[in-house]
C-alpha cells in the first residue's frame, strides 16, 4: 500500500476548508525580571470570536533547538480552520530563553508555566501588537496544547499536581497532550529519576477536559515501560476524556515538527494529516465550535481511516 493511498484515508476524516491566514513575529511581552517573552501568532484574516491555542513546545535533543517558529504543519492547519495559535519561545530554549545559569535551568519548568499563564494575562497586549487580529481573539474560549516537554507544562496548567502543589489555571477550558511524559518516579529508569525529579505529576487532579495524542512506535528512553508510559495521563487524570493512538508514527507524530525537519524520527505523511485532522476536530468540540465535530471525526477514523489509529473515550457520567 502507498503513501498516497494512505493519505487518502486520513482524508476520510472530515475537516473545514482552509482560510487565508496572518502571522505575527516576533510579539515581544515584558516581563519583570527577565528579558522580553517572544511569541508568534497566527490566525485567520477573516472572523470574530476566534478561539484560541496556545501550543507549548518541547525541549528538543541536541540537534533541535525549539521555539516560537517550529510546529508549521500543525499550527497552519489549525489557524487555516478558524483558529488563532499562538506560540511562546520558552525560558527552556536555546534561542530566547533565559541564561543557561540561571536558576531552574536548563530545564525551567516552573518558568515555562508561568509563561504560558503571562500569555493569556496579556492577550490585550498581544492584540496591540498584531493590528490584522486586534479585537478578534475569543478571550473566553482557550486551549493549550503541548508537545513531549510541552506536554508536562500543559499537563500541569490543566491540573496535574507536582509534590502536592496545583498550577491548574481555569481560563484554560480545553488540552491536547501530544506524546507527554507519562508518570515519573520509579515509572522511570534510575538514571532519568535522579535526572527529572519534576516529571513525578500526579495526574489524578487533571480535571481539565483534554485529548492524550501517543504515537503507538514512540518508544522513549526514560522508562522500561514502552510507548503506553505516554498514555498515563488519560488512565489518571478525571478530565482526560480520549486517548487517539495513531499508527506507524513515533514521537514527531509522523511529521509534526515538519516531513523534512531532522527531528522527525519517523516521516509519515498519513499519520501527520490523520494527527492535524484529530485534533482541529477535538479542538472545534471542546472549545464550542462545532459539537459534532469530534464525534465525526472518530467516526472516520473508526470506519475508512482504521488504518491510521483508533481512540478510546472515557463514559461520561
Amino acid at each position: 500500500m502507498t503513501t498516497n493511498n494512505l493519505i487518502n484515508f486520513a482524508s476520510y476524516i472530515p475537516t473545514p476548508k482552509a482560510m487565508l491566514t496572518v502571522a505575527y513575529s516576533p510579539i515581544r511581552l515584558d516581563l519583570a525580571g527577565r528579558q522580553p517573552l517572544e511569541l508568534r501568532l497566527t490566525a485567520p484574516t477573516i472572523g470574530s470570536k476566534l478561539p484560541i491555542v496556545i501550543l507549548s513546545h518541547g525541549f528538543g535533543p541536541s540537534y533541535y533547538i525549539p521555539s516560537k517558529d517550529g510546529y508549521a504543519p500543525l499550527v497552519q492547519f489549525w489557524a487555516e480552520r478558524g483558529f488563532a495559535v499562538i506560540q511562546p519561545t520558552h525560558a527552556s530554549s536555546r534561542v530566547g530563553g533565559l541564561s543557561a545559569d540561571a536558576e531552574g535551568a536548563p530545564f525551567f519548568w516552573r518558568e515555562r508555566v508561568a509563561e504560558v499563564r503571562a500569555v493569556i494575562d496579556l492577550l490585550l497586549d498581544i492584540e496591540e501588537q498584531a493590528p490584522a487580529v486586534a479585537g478578534r481573539l475569543d478571550h473566553g474560549r482557550i486551549a493549550a496544547a503541548g508537545h513531549s516537554f510541552g506536554g508536562h507544562t500543559v499537563s500541569l496548567l490543566l491540573g496535574a499536581r507536582l509534590n502536592g502543589e496545583a498550577f491548574c489555571d481555569p481560563r484554560i477550558s480545553a488540552g491536547i497532550l501530544l506524546t507527554a511524559p507519562g508518570r515519573g518516579g520509579t515509572d522511570l529508569t534510575a538514571e532519568n529519576a535522579a535526572r527529572f525529579p519534576f516529571f513525578d505529576l500526579d495526574f489524578a487532579h487533571l480535571s481539565t477536559q483534554s485529548l492524550v495524542v501517543c504515537g503507538a512506535d514512540d518508544n522513549p528512553h526514560f522508562t522500561p515501560r514502552g510507548p503506553e508510559w505516554h498514555a498515563d495521563a488519560y488512565h489518571d487524570g478525571p478530565g482526560a476524556r480520549a486517548l487517539l493512538t495513531l499508527h506507524g508514527v513515533g514521537h514527531g507524530l509522523g511529521g509534526i515538527a515538519g516531513l523534512d525537519a531532522k527531528e522527525t524520527e519517523i516521516e509519515a505523511p498519513d499519520g501527520l494529516e490523520a494527527t492535524k485532522r484529530m485534533t482541529l476536530a477535538w479542538l472545534r468540540t471542546a472549545l464550542g465550535y462545532d459539537a459534532a465535530a469530534w464525534a465525526s471525526a472518530c467516526g472516520a477514523l473508526a470506519g475508512r481511516a482504521s488504518t491510521l489509529g483508533h481512540v478510546k473515550e472515557k463514559p461520561r457520567g
